[in-house]
Order: structure tokens, then C-alpha cells, then sequence
């Protein structure tokens, strides 16, 4: 182990001391940790734990770092990419739909209903998912995108239904095709692209698993 991994642990026992000069040393050796994995007299400090934070979720990389190859194993194993991919896409067909309605009520494309649809899905990937590699991250920020994508063409279907006079259902039966890249073309614009960044950062930033450092804590029991 190295001594980082150490001190995670010797942070949180009841024989710890704190020398100025040494740094964090066992109160029953005087030395610094040796142990590899396990250390015989840990006590667990149940002060310690009531005293971390349970409200802010930490971030993919402080999660790395803090945990043990162990612990993170662990989280690993409980990754599920299917249930990321389920979950994200359905977040994302019905953050487009929302759009889309709110769109065509209102009359008005609001972009920053884009951004909305990167949080939704990054939150479902992250909690259907529960992962913490990188692929996760991408996944939610790809899907981000195509739903923006998405939520612009059913905007287009939901003008030309209100323009023509047709059911929405009806008007995704007759559309044609063949001519929906040259349509959202004509009805893209500059500040498209900024929402849409920041829509697919939303989705990889939050396309992560979320866990407290008392759930980090909680690992090591």
C-alpha cells in the first residue's frame, strides 16, 4: 500500500497521533503505518464519520484519489453501462419532447431549455449507471447531444404541424425525410452551438456517480 492509502485509514483510527515533524504516526508504535493491507489494531473513530460532510457529493476525481484500490474496485463493480444507456436515452427523449412543447405553446425556442436536457440526462446516467470511468462521462455528453438534436427537429414538426394544420403524429408520418438536414440547417444559428456545449458538458459532468465522503467512508467498513 502506498502511504496515502495509509493514511486513509489511519486518519480514521483512534491510535493515531500527529507529530510536527513526522506527520501522522500509530500512538501505540510511535512509527509511521507499515501495514499492508490491513492493520490489526485499527479502531475505527466513529467521531470521525459523524463529522463528515453527507451533503456535498464529491467529485469523479477527488473520488479516485481518496479511495483505496479496493474500495474503488468496489464502486466498480457496481457500474452498469446498460442501465446507463437506458436511462439516459429516455431522459433525453423526454427532455426533447419538453422542449418541443414548450417550444411551439409558447412560440418561442428558449435555448437555454438545451442546457435543461444535459442536466437530465447526465442525472439519469449517473444514477442508472452508477459509474465512474470515463465512458460514462462520454456516454452521457454523446446522448446530450443527439437530444438537443433531437428536440430541434421535433420543434420543426411541431411548427409545420401548427402551420399546416395537422396532427403531430400525423405530420411525422408525412414529413419527408430526405429533407430534414437542409431544414434544421436553415434554422440553426451561432448561439445554437454555445448551448449546445454547454448542454453536452452538463451531460458529461453530471453522467457520473455521486457519493459523499461519508459513503466513501462507509466503503471501507
Amino acid at each position: 500500500m502506498t502511504r496515502e492509502e495509509q493514511l486513509v485509514f489511519c486518519k480514521k483510527c483512534t491510535n493515531r497521533t500527529l507529530d510536527m515533524q513526522q506527520g501522522m504516526l500509530c500512538n501505540l508504535t510511535g512509527l509511521k503505518a507499515d501495514f499492508a493491507p490491513t492493520c490489526s489494531n485499527y479502531t475505527l473513530d466513529t467521531s470521525i464519520e459523524e463529522r463528515l460532510n453527507d451533503d456535498k457529493h464529491l467529485q469523479r476525481e477527488d473520488m479516485i484519489t481518496l479511495v483505496s484500490d479496493e474500495n474503488l474496485a468496489k464502486i466498480k463493480a457496481e457500474q452498469n453501462l446498460p442501465a446507463a444507456i437506458f436511462g439516459g436515452i429516455c431522459a433525453g427523449i423526454i427532455g426533447a419532447l419538453v422542449w418541443a412543447v414548450i417550444t411551439t405553446v409558447t412560440g418561442y425556442q428558449i435555448g437555454f431549455m438545451a442546457i435543461g436536457i444535459g442536466a437530465m440526462v447526465g442525472l439519469a446516467t449517473g444514477y442508472f449507471g452508477k459509474g465512474i470511468d470515463l465512458r460514462f462521462g462520454l456516454l452521457g455528453g454523446v446522448i446530450t447531444l443527439l437530444s438537443c438534436v433531437l428536440g430541434n427537429f421535433f420543434i420543426i414538426i411541431g411548427a409545420i404541424a401548427t402551420y399546416e394544420e395537422l396532427g403531430y403524429l400525423e405530420t411525422l408520418v408525412l414529413f419527408d425525410y430526405a429533407q430534414a438536414i437542409s431544414i434544421m440547417s436553415e434554422t440553426f444559428s451561432p448561439m445554437d452551438i454555445l448551448f449546445y456545449a454547454i448542454a453536452t458538458f452538463e451531460g458529461y459532468k453530471y453522467a457520473f456517480r455521486k457519493l459523499t465522503e461519508k459513503e466513501l467512508s462507509q466503503l471501507s467498513k
